[in-house]
């Protein structure tokens, strides 16, 4: 994989891996402490940065709403838990398809208007969730939900981050991927509020998912496109034969030139989110039927492992920026790995604390992912890429709670006091987790890292390439040749 496809320079595949450990030694470089790097924000990036944040956190709310009503839900239809998780399954089997449709869209024609519609589809399928009077039409509802959640990864991440001040990077990568850990502690609070409260049984948290979706329309109208966006809408009009034909020609050179590093990100992002659906979707579930925890325990421990998410996202994007993004994702998922027997077997409250710090590392390390995907991903196609590669992960995944819960079946426990079956689900999580750490630290290991990347116009290689073809001069913007503490 290499950083200068452009220029031809291509490196051996011998010598690629031997730089696999040389490129890993932390590079320190000076950052700002969190706060005054927040600082370095204007008001418009931090607009950027709160639509983006609100959207991905419902889009967390949207999803977890499945994950916590598996028991109501499967009374409801009179199904096994392991059924009703295959509502998850599908959400995430057809994410991939929205991230193609709206990664597209978004690089064609801005970030605002695919936003929209994605929360449009959020409001109407939430809706349409909560109305559903079978199984076949939950399971429906769900999959065409996948498609809508698909699309907005990329674009949120492009909101975000394209504008960021470079030093900030680090702190607000970690911010906005902890939207979702937030939609997840959002969501285990008002289930609990919602959820079997009312003669509507498990409705009313799907109702009311559908509402801010509105909120969030009304804020992104309100905001301009990224000037990164617009500055590569000019350099397109400047160029001559069209904007759509320039866009399709940046397209194809950054796919001749990176379909490699878009593999590798596909492979990077398996491992990722079978990271967080394996450690999580299930959860809940192991607390109330292994461990028989009540109602309220669960949703504190929910709530508790989810603080220990946003701090350790927060702090951990923050420190990539100084210690690299592929050591520090390297590091923190050698310390999850450590944590999983105590999330797993302590059946007692104290099992908050394991939750805690659990999920510190695995969303640590997810802190580090957006930006670290924004700066490894080609410019033309940028939030097509960061998106398709996200979901195809999930895609690849998408069986994680499936897979648990089926296994975890095949290992009862004596039954409890009322005679509900029990199944020993934290032995087939704590393997499970162990698999995919291994895998993670082995394809964070083996690939690339493009630290302090340019996201403007000017520095864009595929772009400049297709302006060389169209207007026949050199562009005046230097070939990327990537960080240079980490030229991979």
């Amino acid at each position: 994989m290499t950083n200068n496809s452009r220029a031809g320079e291509k490196m051996s595949v011998g010598r690629y891996l031997a730089t696999r450990v040389t490129t890993l030694v932390p590079p320190m470089n000076k950052a700002p402490n969190p706060f005054k790097a927040l600082m370095l924000l204007n008001k418009q990036q931090w607009l950027f940065f709160f639509i983006a944040f609100w959207g991905w956190t419902w889009d967390a709310f949207d999803f977890f709403s499945v994950s916590i009503t598996v028991t109501p839900l499967a009374k409801y239809f009179d199904k096994e838990n392991s059924d009703i998780t295959w509502g998850i399954t599908l959400v995430l089997m057809l994410r991939s398809v929205g991230a193609i449709i709206f990664g597209i869209l978004s690089d064609r024609y801005g970030r605002k208007w695919p936003f929209v519609a994605n929360n449009v589809l959020f409001i109407v399928l939430e809706l349409g969730t909560g109305f559903c009077q079978t199984y076949n039409q939950f399971l429906a509802c769900r999959a065409l939900f996948g498609i809508a959640m698909g699309g907005l990864y990329g674009n949120i991440a492009a909101t975000a981050l394209e504008d960021c001040p470079e030093d900030a990077r680090g702190i607000i990568s970690g911010m906005l991927q902890q939207g979702y850990a937030f939609g997840y502690l959002l969501v285990t609070a008002f289930a609990r509020g919602l959820v079997d409260t009312t003669s509507h049984g498990w409705r009313p948290l799907y109702w009311f998912g559908a509402c801010p979706p509105v909120l969030f329309i009304i804020f992104r109208l309100c905001l301009p496109e990224t000037q990164a966006y617009r500055s590569r809408e000019e350099v397109r009009k400047g160029l001559g034969g069209g904007v759509a034909g320039n866009f399709l020609s940046e397209g194809k050179v950054a796919l001749k030139n990176h379909w490699l590093l878009l593999l590798y990100l596909v492979l990077l992002m398996t491992g990722f989110n079978f990271m967080s659906h394996g450690s999580q979707d299930l959860y809940p579930t192991l607390l109330e039927n292994q461990y028989e925890f009540s109602a309220n325990a669960v949703t504190v421990t929910q709530v508790v492992s989810n603080l220990g998410a946003m701090t350790g996202g927060t702090l951990c994007g923050w420190a990539s920026q100084i210690f690299g993004r592929r050591f520090s994702i390297i590091v923190i998922c050698i310390v999850g790995g450590a944590l999983l027997y105590p999330y797993t077997f302590v059946s007692s409250h104290s099992i908050m604390a394991a939750a805690f710090f659990e999920q510190f590392c695995v969303q640590g390390a997810w802190g580090v992912i957006p930006i670290h995907l924004m700066e490894l991903s080609p410019g033309p196609i940028r939030t097509f890429a960061v998106g398709t590669a996200y979901q195809l992960g999930n895609l690849v995944s998408s069986a994680s709670s499936t897979i648990e819960s089926t296994i975890g079946e095949r290992f009862p426990l004596p039954p409890t006091a009322s005679g509900s079956s029990r199944y020993d689900y934290g032995k087939v999580i704590c393997i499970f987790m162990g698999c995919v750490y291994a895998y993670t630290i082995i394809i964070t290991f083996f690939g690339p890292e493009r630290l302090g990347r340019k996201f403007d116009a000017e520095h864009d290689e595929d772009l400049n390439e297709v302006a060389e073809r169209k207007l026949g001069v050199d562009s005046k913007a230097d070939p990327e040749k990537g960080d240079s503490q980490h030229k991979d």
